[in-house]
């Protein structure tokens, strides 16, 4: 772990739209993002995942693949193809009126999103098919020098995406048995007869890879974080492709906790952990070999899963772990975040819920910083239960306020007992910062500004070297990312209040910044 003090914002990539973007946060809009990051002294920007989602999908932890890139967040009028068949300019009305509406909605629409940006990316790799690939252009060589070096996870995904869409999106279990099976003469058959989808799918990839390269220039020092997760979809072309090295007779899920009282069925198949060891785990190699390419860190999703996977057996069988034995789950978590560490990106471990104090010591002992959640942080075994002062947490580790999956510090606040808040203020590092006034404010409607001030100042005094807070907290906004274990509408579609581009000229952001850097000169980050 870099041993220097950070700190850094949690948002989504699709919660940055710009105003050139198509109603969702893309990747150009890292760069105007960066600008305001830099203002407030930030280091690092923790995405999720930006894996391809599947048509009707807007969890960023159901992808089709754990490798390819979603192209809903390719940055059209970055493309050149694009620019050379008009551009925005030459949509037809009713398509403008479309964009428009998306645009000017409060939340990301995508089931408008989607269908726009694959028209006009279609339209793209026609234009780029008929005037570059067939008369082998500088472009053209390029795509193909792309293709060439990215063929160890991209020939497979453009093959099972092409054969995704010609299959209505069912998914691959559906699937006719000689291309389900991967049969070698069904596959050659269908690279035959998907010849162009599939090239359509590469090229995609390559603008987006092209793209995420000159965001990560632009954004100059500011680290871009990712998210592992745990698993992908089992209808994902990472399954269909090594189909022996998972059960699809069971899924992966969580046993109770405070996020379920009946656990969580995640529904994605089981690893064969004895299968993938013999491999030497080259497909968890993939994904870190991946992930660096991609990201400076990443944060590993349920890095629990990795020492012990909670799975549930589809014939009503009694859920159980595996490996079922402490020195099994030890060895073999040790040997996955080794591998998660080889191609040199910083991890980060997901390490909240029920986690056995063995895991925690393992975690400990390799120098992998877990997370701090500062409502979760207290003394269970002391009398009262006090909070933990966060100037007290280990220098490995990773001080927040809340995760994606957390309701918002204000209406945690708001929902908290009067003994939890009574004992909040009563940390000393949170005491410190109050007046007697504030103290008498404890009862006031939401979450008072000196309070809230107080917290966020708190965790950046935290003894922790990574300090990473959802930007909800920060700005000490209601909205929520996501809400485990439902299913709903307003999921993954929150949307920054202004346009990414417009934060550095946003009295109110900048007033914000202003503060954040502050407090990074004063504590270090």
């Amino acid at each position: 772990m870099a041993p220097h003090r950070r700190a850094g914002v949690l948002i989504p990539l699709f919660s940055i739209p710009s105003s050139r973007s198509w109603g969702i946060g893309e990747i150009g809009d890292i760069e105007a993002m960066a600008r305001w990051l830099h203002a407030g002294g930030q280091r690092i920007i923790q995405l999720l995942p930006i894996n391809e989602m599947p048509p009707g999908e807007s969890s960023p932890y159901s992808a089709l693949s754990a490798m390819a890139i979603d192209p809903q967040f390719i940055t059209l009028d970055q493309v050149e193809d694009f620019a050379e068949i008009g551009g925005e300019a030459r949509l037809e009305p009713a398509l403008r009126a479309r964009l428009d509406a998306a645009r000017a909605a409060t939340t990301i629409q995508y089931t408008e999103v989607r269908p726009l940006k694959q028209t006009a990316l279609r339209r793209c790799f026609a234009r780029f098919r008929d005037t570059e690939w067939k008369d082998g252009t500088r472009r053209a060589a390029a795509f193909r020098n792309y293709a060439t070096e990215q063929s160890w996870w991209l020939e497979d995904y453009a093959l099972f995406r092409a054969l995704h869409a010609r299959h209505d999106e069912r998914a691959w279990t559906g699937w006719p048995e000689p291309v389900r099976t991967r049969q070698p003469e069904a596959l050659e058959a269908a690279r035959a007869e998907l010849a162009d989808d599939i090239l359509f799918r590469q090229y995609l990839q390559w603008l987006a890879g092209d793209q995420w390269g000159t965001a990560r220039d632009r954004a100059g020092d500011l680290a871009l974080y990712g998210d592992l997760p745990f698993m992908v979809s089992g209808d994902s072309a990472d399954v269909w492709a090594r189909q022996d090295e998972f059960r699809m007779d069971a899924s992966v899920g969580v046993a109770p906790d405070a996020f379920s009282e009946a656990g969580q069925d995640w529904g994605s198949p089981v690893y064969k952990w004895d299968v993938l060891a013999r491999r030497d785990f080259d497909w968890l190699r993939d994904r870190a070999r991946r992930n660096a390419d991609l990201f400076d860190g990443y944060r590993v999703d349920h890095a629990v899963g990795f020492y012990r996977t909670y799975f549930r057996p589809h014939d009503g069988g009694p859920a159980q772990f595996t490996p079922d034995q402490p020195d099994a789950q030890q060895k073999l978590g040790e040997r996955v975040l080794a591998v998660f560490r080889e191609p040199g990106a910083e991890i980060i471990a997901e390490d909240l819920g029920i986690i056995p104090n063995f895991v925690r010591a393992s975690l400990a002992r390799l120098s992998v910083p877990g997370f701090k959640v500062f409502r979760w942080e207290r003394q269970w075994s002391v009398r009262g239960q006090p909070f933990t002062d966060p100037v007290d947490y280990p220098a490995v580790s990773v001080a927040t306020s809340g995760t994606h999956d957390t309701e918002p510090l204000v209406i945690w606040w708001e929902g908290a007992p009067r003994d939890e808040r009574e004992a909040v203020v009563a940390i000393p590092s949170v005491r410190e910062r109050l007046a007697e006034d504030d103290l008498a404010s404890i009862d006031a409607p939401g979450l008072p500004n000196a309070i809230h001030e107080a917290l966020i100042e708190t965790l950046y005094a935290s003894g922790s070297n990574i300090l990473i807070l959802p930007i909800q907290d920060i700005f000490g906004w209601r909205d929520r990312i996501n809400q485990p274990a439902t299913v709903s509408e307003s999921n993954w579609t929150w949307r920054l209040p202004w346009l990414s581009d417009r934060m550095s000229t946003e009295p109110a952001a900048m007033e914000v910044a202003k503060q954040l850097r502050e407090w990074c000169l004063r504590h270090q980050r």
